[in-house]
């Protein structure tokens, strides 16, 4: 439990989510923004899932300087290609749709089958030349970062795994389905957090095959809490009003890209609304409990403030827009799958890696981070007495 002496720790979740993960970049950039031009990084854990967890890397290995680190990441997605992620020429494509073909028709390829319908060897070098992980003890040692934590979900253990790099003083923790491990981040753990099932090859790590953060992830603030989190911001994907659409009368049978997108929107986005009610009956029932009964009875429960920046528009709807900037031939496959721009827009939100888009949504976060201003630097200030002003 959190004593009189404690450091206070803010702490920061970059969700998943593909191309969506631009909407994260906005908000971390009006936050540099919002922040004096010399302010430290205020986010001493840090912790992503998906494209959340590249994110949430390249601020912890340039977290010496938090504008610099905004800077970078921000250079990398307001000039993103999907040819930055994976691969969009003919040969690529015609590669693995081919063996996805061949394999049905004649009912699979031994060691041939295929293991993703595109293939990310390019963002693998975009990592590689962009993010230096060696930076991460670095960061720790100095102080920077108390921890960076990347999420990934194992194919044979059927865990959510959040491996972390951390302060020596953080222990490792396993509850039901998900477990913390201690382990030097490295390329290989980004590409595993950002493995979108059926879409990229799962990744191998130590022992076990890995795919998307975002699967099986049921307690989506779980390793900030256990890496020592005292707030936490959290930056979601999903629309923040409660909207619901109208019910259609006689749909027709949903294509196979409308069905893909759903299911990437459960993986997605619905764990973290279902974690943050769960959090929130646990700081009503603290504040129910005297802290003097807490300690006499070992009560490990405390209180931990969250706050949630969410988009204010629908990223689908966003995604429609700029459907033509894909790649001819991804929109060929898109097409084939049945996604168009009325029906396939969820689908489209994650794969659409294309700069327009990104600005989009980068000027989305920023806008609506910029809209929270007063409450991100009473956020970040919190309780320690430090008032943090905005640079003017």
């Amino acid at each position: 439990m959190a004593n009189k002496h404690h450091e206070t720790r803010v702490g920061i979740i970059l969700t998943g989510g593909g191309a969506r993960a631009a909407y994260q970049v906005g908000v971390l950039k009006a936050i540099a923004d919002i922040l004096p031009r010399d302010a430290a990084n205020p986010f001493k854990i840090i912790t992503g899932s998906s494209a959340g967890a590249i994110n949430a890397a390249a601020l912890a290995c340039y977290s010496a300087n938090y504008r610099d680190a905004v800077r970078r990441i921000l250079q990398i997605w307001a000039n993103f290609r999907s040819n930055h992620v994976y691969r969009t020429d003919l040969a690529g494509i015609a590669g693995t749709g081919a063996r996805w073909l061949a394999s049905m028709f004649v009912g699979g390829l031994g060691k041939n089958n295929p293991h993703c319908l595109l293939n990310r060897a390019p963002l693998r070098a975009l990592l590689e030349k962009y993010i230096h992980t060696n930076n991460i003890q670095e960061a720790v040692d100095k102080g920077y970062i108390h921890a960076l934590s990347v999420s990934a979900s194992g194919y044979s253990s059927h865990q959510s795994v959040s491996f972390f790099h951390a302060h020596p003083s953080v222990e490792s923790w396993a509850r039901s389905r998900r477990v913390g491990s201690r382990s030097p981040i490295t390329i290989d753990h980004l590409m595993a957090s950002s493995a979108i099932p059926f879409l990229f090859e799962a990744i191998k790590v130590h022992r076990e095959f890995f795919g998307d953060g975002s699967m099986r992830q049921i307690a989506p603030l779980s390793p900030a809490l256990h890496l020592g989190a005292d707030r936490i911001l959290v930056i979601g994907n999903r629309q923040e009003d409660n909207f619901q659409p109208k019910r259609v009368s006689n749909p027709p049978h949903p294509s196979l890209g409308q069905i893909a997108g759903h299911a990437l929107d459960s993986i997605f986005l619905d764990s973290l609304e279902a974690d943050l009610e769960r959090l929130q009956r646990i700081n009503r029932t603290v504040d129910l409990i005297p802290e003097d009964t807490r300690e006499e009875h070992g009560i490990a429960l405390r209180k931990v403030e969250v706050m949630v920046i969410s988009p204010s528009q629908d990223m689908g709807e966003i995604a429609v827009q700029y459907t033509d900037q894909l790649p001819r031939t991804i929109r060929f496959l898109l097409r084939g799958l049945g996604a168009s721009k009325k029906n396939g827009s969820s689908l489209i939100s994650y794969l659409l890696f294309e700069k327009g888009y990104t600005r989009a949504l980068i000027d989305l976060g920023y806008q609506d981070a910029t809209q929270k201003k007063a409450e991100i630097l009473d956020f970040l200030s919190g309780k320690t007495g430090a008032e943090v002003k905005p640079d003017r």
